[in-house]
């Protein structure tokens, strides 16, 4: 694949630099780079409050945590129209549109929010999860947000969790496997540098 037609969406651990990784990516590529520039555009173009975007961003509602634990929620949207869905379900979708409309504009690196699965039919989609040593992201979060490493341990548990939540319930893949992803990542072992000189690499090899 050619760097200048590139889709790349990033999931990642917490404190794994996944988010600095895909920055420095786009960077390199000359190209848009979304993260919470996404929740930005997805509030504009729904006409929603962009703050419901910050409140729901990589976040299963209680209503889809009950559902989970008691097995009785199904993939994807319930048979109704859309005025009837749940409100995550719509802040889902309107993120959705606006993570499709980002991809026809051209080349870019999508952070988080599903946008693997939201790309998975874009033949030049490459996606990547990044992941890391649990010293080492413990590290990075207690430094980051000024906690105790005990403190950073527990974030990490429980952001992770909520994000796999998220995932595996909108994408139906699980958040984190290797067959979920076309490459994952360890930037334990491979560093930030590494990380990103390698997905310029496999953006070259792909098909």
């Amino acid at each position: 694949m050619n760097e200048s037609k590139a889709i790349v969406t990033i999931g990642r651990q917490t404190g794994s630099g996944g988010r600095e990784i895909g920055q420095r990516l786009a960077e390199a590529l000359k190209i848009p780079f979304y993260d919470r520039e996404l929740l930005v555009r997805a509030a504009k173009e729904s006409g929603m409050d962009e703050a419901i975007f910050d409140n729901h961003d990589e976040q299963p509602s209680k209503s889809l945590l009950y559902s989970m634990a008691m097995g009785t929620f199904s993939f994807g949207f319930p048979q109704t129209s859309y005025q009837d869905m749940p409100f995550d379900h719509k802040v889902f979708l309107a993120q959705f549109d606006a993570i499709q409309k980002i991809a026809e504009e051209g080349p870019c690196v999508i952070v988080g929010r599903c946008a693997d699965y939201a790309l998975e039919e874009n033949p030049n989609l490459l996606s990547v999860f990044i992941l890391g040593n649990e010293e080492d992201r413990v590290r990075r979060i207690a430094a980051r947000r000024e906690l105790s490493p005990e403190k950073a341990k527990d974030f990490i548990r429980r952001n992770d969790k909520r994000r796999s939540a998220y995932y595996d319930y909108y994408a139906n893949k699980k958040w984190g496997a290797s067959g979920s992803y076309d490459m994952c990542l360890n930037s334990s072992v491979f560093g930030i540098k590494g990380c990103i000189e390698l997905i310029k690499e496999a953006l070259l090899c792909k098909k």
